[in-house]
């Protein structure tokens, strides 16, 4: 029985896995706390979908495709943030407009050039497949996602909850907005080999969702979020291997659960108020 429980340790590809969940968690956990608080869940959504024309032409150019996809997610979070800014339409509006249209501008580039990168690889990740490379990568990214969002998290959570506040305490508002896009941008290229482009967003959403759930204040949620996001992963690609299902889908499946069993909790408690009411 423990032979079976330690198995999937002893491979050293699903060793790897694990190490980069390790890695990943903390960034995008925190990271989905600010996007929720802000209501940018559709701004990772747009980012992690439109680097993809960003792959694409680094491969083209010979250069690494990390490089290209934070090109392009920091060309597409600019943009949006930009048009949003200056014009009348609705940020949904602009998020969506910009995401199709980069989205789209990547699979006409990609199937209009034979490359070796297969496709399901960027869209949906090759956690068993991580190298040395995506995991040094992914640790620098993550220290410095880390320590940017520790550091500034209550700048940035007065600029979430009332930008006219935070602009009136004398906070410099275009740098957090922008840095915020920035450490966005980054944090989608360390999950980029883990979970791909359509899958990364669920990590940007989920553990801030469940954490606004479960807790009334800011600090406690984003340990929370880091918590749920750790137990969700890793216990997503343990599931994963003796369901032979894909690791990355299956955390999503795992944080979703994880969601819904808040949710009830949350509507739960929220009755038994009003009953005692």
């Amino acid at each position: 029985m423990m032979e079976t429980l330690i198995q999937p340790f002893t491979f050293p590809f699903m060793r790897d896995a694990f190490l980069i969940c390790l890695l990943v968690a903390p960034p995008t956990a925190l990271l989905s706390c600010f996007l929720v608080l802000k209501g940018w869940a559709l701004m990772g959504d747009a980012v992690s979908h439109a680097v993809l024309p960003g792959i694409v032409l680094a491969y083209i150019l010979g250069l690494p495709l990390i490089l290209g996809a934070f090109a392009a997610g920091m060309v597409t979070a600019l943009a949006t943030g930009f048009l949003s800014e200056n014009s009348r339409i609705k940020q949904d509006t602009v998020m969506g407009v910009v995401f199709s249209g980069m989205f789209g501008l990547g699979i006409v580039m990609y199937v209009a050039l034979r490359t070796n990168v297969h496709l399901d690889h960027i869209l949906f990740g090759n956690m068993l497949g991580i190298g040395a490379e995506d995991l040094r990568t992914a640790a620098l990214i993550s220290a410095v996602v880390c320590a940017c969002l520790l550091l500034k998290w209550k700048d940035l959570m007065l600029h979430a909850f009332d930008p006219a506040q935070a602009k009136a305490s004398g906070l410099p508002v275009g740098l957090l907005h922008y840095g915020l896009l920035t450490i966005l941008s980054l944090t989608i290229v360390a999950t980029l080999s883990a979970t791909g482009l359509i899958l990364a967003v669920g990590l940007l959403i989920a553990p801030g969702a469940i954490a606004f759930l479960t807790t009334r204040r800011f600090g406690w949620m984003l340990a929370v979020a880091v918590a749920v996001n750790l137990l969700g992963m890793l216990g997503g690609v343990y599931a994963s291997f003796f369901l032979d299902s894909s690791p990355a889908a299956t955390i999503i499946l795992v944080l979703t659960a994880i969601f819904v069993v808040a949710f009830i909790r949350r509507v739960t408690l929220n009755k038994r108020r009003v009953a005692q009411v």
